[in-house]
């Protein structure tokens, strides 16, 4: 394939650790060549990297490559990645014909080798589970930003009953603390302000040779010369220990911010999901991290309309909130994944039933949010600038010390640096101010 014509697009579905393999495809393909485009219509080579933890994503795939059909006019390959292609495996390539290769969770190493066999007119699937020698790139991502994500462990071995990552990601594997760390400065040399640390329980981590455990990691990484902040996620509340609120606390560059999942308020929904720990434990848990560390924002997941919920089971949910007051609550109805146990249990609620909880839930948490955030009005907030916002013309958006998304007037000159914003609106999710005086950061 001629030079000119070797443009990619990876189009990516999903959580922060699907952002993070894409990036590594991403440096690959650099490094073959390849200039990554953001419109698929303009690229030789396209993408699609997935997640299959809620059924919504993997529908919103395969509509997604009924669309994309149409590219192979042009001779367009088209490969399938991460959580979908592992889940669905030689079942996709027979229902997508035009679609050329997939690779699963562990197999992104085999990218290079997956465009040979396409090139020699085959099509071909990599998915097994079984762990790669992973050579990182020795170039980042060529478009690293402002924040920029680094696995630490991949996998899980806590088989949550509704959830489906320990099958398409397998089980717990934590990466060499030397690799993390040389990983992290080449990102921080490449441009990175920023860089959260990742993991399907990001707690549970530990160095194979050394036992380093992840507050310690944590630490390390906090201290890396011309590092800015360093955040993570996703902590697992039975395994969440003191020894990280005190790193919190301590660490200066670490963003105070936790993502600890309840998924219910119900001790017998959260035995029946197999979450290993109860209300009062996950409780304790948040009194400990704010004992310690203080004014830290707080985030979740909650599951609602799981298999047997009953209205007191959900009002629990709902009471749970009130309880904490999460920042900031992803919130899902429960639908059946592969292989899971719950998807094999009775009493399946119906949708109109679960869709209206949810509405409840996140009306809640909607105005819980909206509190917090006005009860910050006329304080300051350290901000790390991240670029144009979302909406709103002439406005920049970077999240502050404790996660939050603040949205302020500013120059794009700005990008990268600390500036220093009084709060003068708080909204459901983010915050609204105006620049004091920019730090001399960055």
């Amino acid at each position: 394939m001629p030079l000119r014509e070797r443009t990619c697009c990876i189009i990516t579905f999903g959580c922060q650790m699907n952002v993070y393999d894409s990036t590594r495809m991403e440096s690959m393909l650099s490094q073959m060549g390849y200039e990554c485009v953001d419109n698929p219509q303009n690229a030789s080579l396209v993408i699609v990297n997935t997640c299959s933890v809620r059924e919504k994503a993997q529908h919103k795939l395969f509509s997604l490559l009924g669309r994309l059909r149409k590219l192979k006019r042009n001779g367009t390959v088209l490969g399938v990645a991460g959580c979908v292609a592992q889940q669905e495996g030689m079942r996709l390539l027979e229902r997508m014909e035009h679609v050329d290769f997939l690779l699963g969770t562990a197999q992104i190493e085999r990218l290079p080798e997956a465009l040979e066999e396409v090139g020699r007119g085959r099509r071909v699937a990599f998915t097994s589970l079984k762990p790669m020698p992973v050579t990182r790139p020795s170039v980042p991502c060529p478009r690293v930003g402002v924040r920029a994500m680094l696995t630490v462990m991949t996998g899980c071995n806590n088989f949550c009953s509704y959830c489906v990552v320990p099958y398409v990601r397998g089980r717990e594997r934590s990466r060499p603390a030397p690799e993390i760390l040389a990983e992290a400065s080449a990102l921080v040399e490449a441009g990175a302000k920023e860089i959260m640390l990742l993991g399907q329980n990001v707690d549970s981590y530990r160095d194979p040779s050394s036992g380093l455990e992840f507050a310690g990691l944590l630490r390390e990484v906090a201290r890396l010369p011309g590092l800015v902040r360093v955040s993570f996620t996703t902590n697992h509340p039975r395994d969440f220990t003191e020894a990280i609120a005190q790193v919190i606390a301590t660490e200066p560059t670490v963003v105070r911010y936790v993502h600890m999942p309840a998924q219910a308020g119900s001790d017998r929904v959260l035995a029946v999901m197999r979450r290993g720990y109860t209300r009062a434990q996950y409780l304790e848990k948040v009194r400990m991290l704010r004992e310690i560390a203080g004014d830290v924002a707080l985030g979740g997941d909650m599951i609602v309309g799981f298999p047997g919920e009953t209205q007191e089971d959900f009002t629990q949910s709902l009471s749970l909130l009130e309880e904490v007051r999460y920042d900031l609550l992803y919130s899902f109805a429960y639908s059946d994944r592969p292989f899971t146990r719950a998807s094999r249990m009775s009493g399946k609620l119906p949708t109109d039933v679960k869709l209206r909880r949810l509405g409840q839930l996140q009306a809640l948490q909607r105005e819980i949010s909206r509190q917090l955030h006005q009860a910050l009005v006329g304080t300051r907030a350290r901000v790390l600038v991240e670029g144009p916002a979302k909406k709103g013309q002439g406005l920049m958006a970077g999240h502050d010390e404790c996660g939050r998304v603040v949205n302020f007037p500013g120059e794009e000159g700005l990008v990268g640096q600390v500036v220093e914003v009084e709060i003068t609106e708080g909204r459901e999710n983010s915050l609204v101010g105006r620049i004091v005086d920019p730090a001399r950061e960055g």
